[in-house]
């Protein structure tokens, strides 16, 4: 029995549409990530996810650090130069280790300042380092510390004047450093006097703190940044300082010849010193002018009024029955002698603009207010 062939019809196709494929390995496709993550189970996905985490978290962590690093010591820089600012109590701030160069007494500026506290506000910090107990001792701003506890003392608002704005150094620094800045700070006054500068290098010298022990190197220690000639006017105060300080009421009121002149007068001249001592002694209400005219007269200069004074020229005798004293007032100190005959008002102001009648009467109640 013979088989039988089939026969099946096949469609080729057109040689146009045949595709061809290169003989080389090639890489197979990526599969999209949710095939790859379904493949692999989700205890793997969850692997990977939590390591990817911990590395994001491990990059923040390491910046945040550095960028801490970095405000810690911009912190520091900031401490060292006193530019850390804060609020601080009046009664937390000492003013005992720095000798200070303004002296006591009557500050005739010292209301400006209080009343420019009161308008606009304290501009300037004080300098302050800080103790290890806590406390703070005042480097800068002796005048403000001032200003502040008379304005609390005045208005009583301790929220107010309580406390101060202080920039707070760090601790540590040398002690002729602080001593620079307090002097530098105040070389730019106009208004502290050569025998205040000359009383501060005394006084540096007698401290066992410091490594200086002669009054003249501690004026070339202290005021470096001064100029030649003002170290040596310094200089020239200190003997002035030294011999006269006790006796003299205004010693810090001598202008800068007289007090030359009384430099080199006192170890030239025998009893130069006890002289001026015994013509001052118990003359305890002399005013500015009488303590200078006696001291004018003692180194060889002009005893008689200034220029243009209707004061009359009387002997010191005479002049020690006088009171002298001063009010602090807006336009300034209002410097105020009274002797035998006269009543004297010295104060920066022109009074001859003031209407006669408004000043006469004004004059008037003054005198019989006295009787």
């Amino acid at each position: 029995m013979s088989k039988k062939r089939r026969m099946f019809d096949i469609d080729l196709p057109d040689e146009d549409t045949v595709e061809t494929f290169s003989a080389e390995k090639v890489a197979p496709t990526a599969k999209p990530r949710a095939a790859t993550e379904s493949r692999r189970g989700p205890m793997a996905a969850a692997i990977t996810e939590n390591a990817d985490s911990l590395r994001d978290r491990e990059a923040l962590v390491a910046k945040i650090r550095a960028e801490n690093d970095a405000l810690a010591h911009e912190h520091v820089r900031l401490k060292q130069q006193g530019l850390i600012v804060d609020l601080i109590d009046l009664d937390m701030i000492e003013t005992r280790k720095l000798t200070r160069d303004r002296h006591a007494g009557f500050d005739e500026e010292l209301g400006e300042l209080v009343d420019s506290i009161r308008d606009v506000g304290l501009s300037n910090p004080i300098r302050v380092e800080q103790r290890p107990d806590g406390r703070y001792e005042l480097i800068q701003g002796f005048r403000r510390i001032q200003a502040f506890t008379q304005l609390l003392a005045e208005t009583g608002d301790a929220e107010a004047y309580g406390k101060i704005p202080a920039g707070i150094m760090a601790r540590g620094a040398e002690l002729d450093v602080l001593y620079r800045r307090m002097v530098d700070e105040n070389l730019v006054r106009k208004d502290i006097s050569l025998a205040e500068m000359a009383q501060l290098a005394i006084e540096y010298a007698a401290d066992p703190m410091t490594e200086v022990s002669d009054p003249d190197k501690a004026v070339a220690k202290l005021y470096k940044s001064a100029s030649y000639s003002k170290r040596s006017y310094i200089r020239s105060f200190i003997p002035v300082v030294k011999r006269l300080g006790e006796v003299l009421h205004f010693i810090h009121e001598v202008p800068r010849a007289l007090g030359l002149a009384l430099s080199s007068k006192i170890d030239e001249v025998p009893g130069f010193v006890p002289a001026i001592q015994a013509e001052l002694a118990g003359w305890d209400n002399r005013s500015i002018e009488d303590e200078l005219s006696v001291l004018r007269r003692f180194a060889g200069g002009e005893t008689e009024p200034k220029s243009g004074s209707t004061r009359p020229s009387k002997p010191a005798a005479e002049a020690k029955a006088k009171t002298s004293f001063q009010i602090a007032r807006p336009e300034g100190a209002a410097k105020c002698v009274a002797g035998a005959g006269r009543l004297e008002i010295r104060l920066d102001r022109d009074f001859s603009t003031i209407d006669r009648r408004k000043l006469e009467a004004a004059v008037r109640g003054l005198l019989d207010e006295i009787g």
